[in-house]
Parts: structure tokens; C-alpha cells; sequence
């Protein structure tokens, strides 16, 4: 089941079915919504509106459902109202209208990574996506697929980037990297 709690008391507030068990993607929210999802078994992602009470299982307050190509591993992006995920741990990616559900593209490969472990992040239009195998693929953030760069380094990812100002960190298995302009 999914549940939602009180952070103040520990109270469950709602709770639904939904998932299957082993989830690993931390959820992603947007103000009143919360995306939930996970691959183990079957593949399911789920939007749903915060503000109601008890089992909501079958309600209205489930927002839409998406059965395929969730993630087992990485965390979904939540990003001007596009949502991303990677299939599995492939490199497959997803990316749904967060409000309806509808997809902009699915399953595109991710050419030139294998095995991801690390959730993707965005900003400045940009969607960066690390892979264990050290590449490192940048995504054009907009309706339609597209890579605009590759980019390997000799290290392998598990941790997701994190963007500071303009800077960008990659935390590798050997090193921890920093691409910066000069």
C-alpha cells in the first residue's frame, strides 16, 4: 500500500493500493499531487491528490495511472510539469504530462548507458542522467526526445547528480567530480 502520514504525529492519513512490493523510488510532489511508482514484478505509476482521508483506493482521488516502464531503482524528476523516469534500471526513458498522464515520448533509449542506478535531475532546460558505466547523457528538457550530448568519464554512478548554482556534481565509485565553466 501507499500511505500518506502526519509529519507532526506519525498519524496515517490515507492509504491505497496500488504498488507492488519492494519500492525503491523515493515519490515526487507537486504542491497538492504526489507521484508514486515502482517496477518490482509489474510496472506501476501513480498520480495522486493529496487532501483526502482513509482508503482511497478506487477513489477520485486517484488522478490517473500509468502501467509500464516504471522505474525498479531511480527516482522520477519532476520538471515544469513533465515527469521523467527510467524503465527498470535500463536506459529507457519515460516522460508523462504530470497533470494528465499522457505521454510526451516513452521507452526512448538512452544510447551509450547501461545499468542506472542514479535519478535523473534537471535544470537550465537540461535533464542529466548518470549511468554506472561513467557516461553521462543530457537531455534536452521539451516536448519531444533529444540527447544533446554524451559525455564519459572513467568512474561509474550510483549517486544521482546534484546541481549547485551552476555547477553540476557527480559523486563516482572513485572520485567526486565537479563540471563547472572556468
Amino acid at each position: 500500500r501507499i500511505r500518506g502520514y502526519d509529519a507532526e504525529d506519525g498519524r496515517e492519513i490515507w492509504s491505497c493500493a496500488g504498488l507492488n512490493v519492494n519500492v525503491i523510488p523515493a515519490p515526487a510532489q507537486n504542491e497538492d499531487i504526489v507521484y508514486a511508482m515502482n517496477s518490482y514484478g509489474e510496472s506501476s505509476v501513480m498520480a495522486i491528490r493529496l487532501g483526502s482521508t482513509g482508503d482511497i483506493t478506487g477513489t477520485d482521488a486517484i488522478l490517473w495511472e500509468y502501467k509500464k516502464a516504471a522505474p525498479y531503482v531511480p527516482s522520477p524528476l519532476l520538471y515544469d510539469n513533465r515527469l521523467y523516469f527510467l524503465s527498470g534500471m535500463d536506459g529507457l526513458i519515460t516522460t508523462l504530462d504530470a497533470e494528465t498522464g499522457r505521454p510526451r515520448f516513452e521507452c526512448k533509449r538512452l544510447r551509450a548507458i547501461r545499468g542506472i542506478y542514479s535519478s535523473p535531475v534537471g535544470a537550465n532546460d537540461r535533464v542529466y542522467i548518470a549511468g554506472r558505466d561513467g557516461a553521462t547523457v543530457v537531455l534536452k528538457h521539451s516536448r519531444n526526445f533529444q540527447i544533446l550530448a554524451i559525455n564519459r568519464l572513467e568512474d561509474k554512478f550510483d549517486a544521482s547528480p546534484a546541481i549547485v548554482g551552476k555547477d553540476l556534481f557527480l559523486r563516482g565509485h572513485r572520485f567526486l567530480y565537479c563540471i563547472a565553466e572556468p
